[in-house]
């Protein structure tokens, strides 16, 4: 959903940022005959599946030259990116399958006959309805924002603007400050109320600040959309105002924090009371802005930039009312462009998609209809969607598999040398305390307070985001709802939560490449394990590791063994420093070394636990591929992806995950297993001397 939500989830540590349907069938297919042939077969020898796709492997590579080709050089071949994506992988193979999955179940919804009146069936089909009749939306123009765009131009006084600001929080609309709830990093029995900053239309401050043909394109492109959305609801001197607009979000960026030091937990929280807020930035109507946005008034709060909110009063005053107004417009005009009339639509589609990930096709209305769909009431179609499609044997395979990482990662633990006994039994005991989430809520969320209409896209879009952030809102001064999930279960991917301790695996995730069913547990383990393996590692890496097994932020570490820890990291960040992504732009070793500490000690500790589970006994060759081969080949092939260059170059400003090819080349090659696997030796481009590997966990 394009309208901005700010919640518990920019704090989650994500496997991924963001097929066919033919292609999805088959590894469905793969699975279930999989599972079918072990039946019928119990009791009589069989041929174990090896679960790795050998027409996806380049032989003319060896995995010496670049394991990552050698794993999917075919695949990268000859795949291409579908018209209307921006990258293609995996994981998006996966998630068209769920697509198309709740899609079914949605139009089997909208043909029923006889849906009672506000139950989850008439929500669902009067959103899809509302959403899929173009007509109705190309009649109605920008109407449907006339009347918050007339609240916007009565502006009259800074108190009105910050009400303003307020309201449109309210309605996901992005603007320099945001207030969100989670949990108090430091007492994380309770919920707290965040401030961060936000304001910007392009990915990044570098796009406002580095001067650059790409970044001075991206500017360019930002006036020309906004010159557009005001010429399409009628504003004059739109070229005026857009040069304004664009000034002024240049003031914001000056004083945004880049994303390193967006992800450090102890330089982001900052616990201040009311009166030293209205200290710290005075001259904002805090007041106002927390009664428009209907947030109660609060004992303290916590700031993630302070230095950024005490800039405010200056970047207030760096624009007049008249251009703040307008900007506020524009943020209005830009979340809803995508629920309005064809040009507006097609407006949006060119800056966001086109423009900014060069991306040559509009999705399809029903693809984008569902997208929505999901973000408003994702839970009530996760629940059909797994009746529909979970295979109950599958959330009992994991949580052997998990427990088999956990087994893992505690004796990889004890083993460590670097590390004292003090720490380890801190780390031993947040280990213990890892709650995991498999497949699905226990307990659905409740959308009875939500109202959908048949004829109101824009007014459904409004009410599903007043609806989460209330939903928010509501939880402060309550229990912690340690049921709660942050991703729906037809999402494929998985995250770790630092407050809650906890790693969690949607079922969407949970079927091949990353598991099967009936294959050969090597796979399995260098597929799904690592998953598992990385999220646990989360709760390990430069930043996991600053909070307690109850999820506070707390120095668990002795002076020393921090110290090491730092020492294995920084050769991570210089590892990855050095690889060279398209055209000279280089992988921010500092931005991604979470990802990359979960990766590799995901890949490390699923190593472990699937040599364990052998229990002494070889593992068989099958296709002609060791166990040991196996392993790092279902890893390799979990990160199958290909990107347009504009989407590569965005995310290495913005995504904390490296590109795919480093993910499975700048992990394997600090492995030794590896090079005993493929008999890498020092003549082969991915060797790495011995002394140089990392190893951390």
């Amino acid at each position: 959903m394009k309208v901005c939500l700010y919640a518990v989830s920019m704090l989650l540590i994500c496997l991924t940022t963001g097929c066919q349907q033919q292609a999805a069938e088959e590894s469905s297919n793969q699975q279930q005959t999989a599972s079918s042939e072990a039946d019928a077969n119990t009791g009589m020898q069989q041929q174990p599946i090896s679960g790795i796709d050998l027409a996806a492997m380049d032989k003319t590579v060896t995995a010496g030259d670049d394991f990552f080709t050698f794993a999917n050089g075919e695949w990268l071949k000859n795949t291409e990116i579908p018209s209307d994506k921006s990258n293609y992988s995996s994981f998006t193979k996966l998630a068209d399958a769920a697509e198309s999955n709740i899609r079914t179940i949605v139009e089997e919804i909208s043909n029923a006959e006889n849906v009672p009146p506000g139950s989850a069936e008439q929500k669902i089909r009067d959103f899809y309805q509302a959403y899929m009749n173009q007509e109705a939306a190309d009649t109605k123009g920008y109407q449907p924002l006339v009347e918050d765009l007339a609240r916007l131009d009565a502006i009259d006084s800074r108190t009105a603007l910050f009400s303003a600001m307020g309201h449109l929080q309210l309605l996901g609309v992005n603007q320099p400050l945001i207030a969100f709830i989670n949990q108090d990093s430091k007492e994380a029995t309770q919920y707290a109320l965040y401030l961060t900053q936000a304001g910007l239309t392009l990915p990044d401050r570098d796009y406002y600040l580095e001067q650059t043909e790409r970044f001075d394109n991206a500017r360019e492109l930002l006036q020309k959309h906004i010159i557009r959305l005001f010429e399409l609801t009628q504003m004059d001197n739109a070229v005026s105002r857009a040069q304004a607009i664009s000034a002024l979000e240049s003031k914001i960026a000056e004083h945004h924090w880049q994303r390193v030091d967006n992800r450090d937990r102890d330089k982001t929280y900052n616990k201040v009371s009311i009166p030293e807020l209205q200290e710290l930035a005075g001259g904002i109507d805090w007041t106002a802005f927390f009664a428009a946005a209907e947030i109660p008034e609060q004992a303290y709060l916590i700031i993630r930039q302070p230095s950024y909110i005490q800039a405010l009063p200056e970047i207030l005053d760096s624009a007049s009312l008249d251009t703040w107004k307008d900007y506020l417009k524009f943020q209005l005009l830009d979340a809803y462009a995508a629920y309005l009339s064809e040009p507006f639509t097609q407006a949006d589609f060119e800056f966001h998609s086109k423009g900014l990930q060069g991306i040559s096709e509009q999705r399809p209305r029903w693809k984008r209809a569902i997208e929505a769909a999901n973000d408003v009431m994702g839970e009530q179609l996760g629940q059909i969607y797994v009746q529909r499609y979970f295979q109950p044997e599958a959330k009992q395979r994991m949580t052997e598999l998990v427990e088999s990482l956990r087994e893992a990662y505690r004796k990889s633990i004890l083993e460590l040398d670097w590390m004292g006994e003090q720490t380890k039994q801190q780390a031993i005991d947040k280990l213990a305390k890892f709650s995991p989430k498999i497949g699905y809520p226990d307990i659905w969320r409740d959308y009875d307070s939500l109202s959908i209409s048949a004829d109101d896209l824009v007014g459904n879009i409004k009410n599903g985001t007043a609806f989460d952030s209330l939903r928010d809102i509501n939880k402060l001064g309550g229990p912690i709802d340690r049921g709660e999930w942050f991703m729906t279960p037809q999402t494929v991917n998985a995250y770790y939560n630092p407050p809650m301790n906890e790693i969690v695996f949607p079922a969407a995730i949970l079927q091949p490449p990353f598991f099967y069913l009936g294959a050969d547990d090597a796979v399995n383990y260098g597929g799904i394990g690592a998953v598992i393996g990385h999220e646990m590692g989360h709760g390990f890496d430069d930043q996991g590791s600053k909070s307690d097994g109850d999820g506070n932020l707390r120095n668990w570490w002795t002076d020393q063994d921090r110290e090491e820890f730092q020492k294995r990291t920084s050769q991570l960040v210089e590892q990855y420093a050095g690889y060279d992504a398209i055209d000279g732009e280089y992988v921010n070793g500092e931005l991604t070394l979470g990802e990359n500490i979960g990766d590799l000690g995901g890949l490390s500790i699923a190593y472990k636990a699937w040599q364990e589970s052998l229990n002494g006994e070889p593992s068989p060759v099958i296709d002609g591929l060791s166990g040991q081969q196996r392993f790092f080949l279902g890893w390799a092939q979990v990160w199958q992806r290909l990107y347009r260059d504009e989407e590569l170059k965005r995310r290495l400003k913005i995504d904390p995950h490296s590109p795919a090819k480093f993910r499975v080349n700048g992990i394997v090659t600090n492995m030794p297993e590896f090079y005993d696997a493929f008999g890498v030796s020092p003549e082969d481009p991915m060797y790495t001397e011995p002394e140089k590997r990392v190893k951390i966990w």
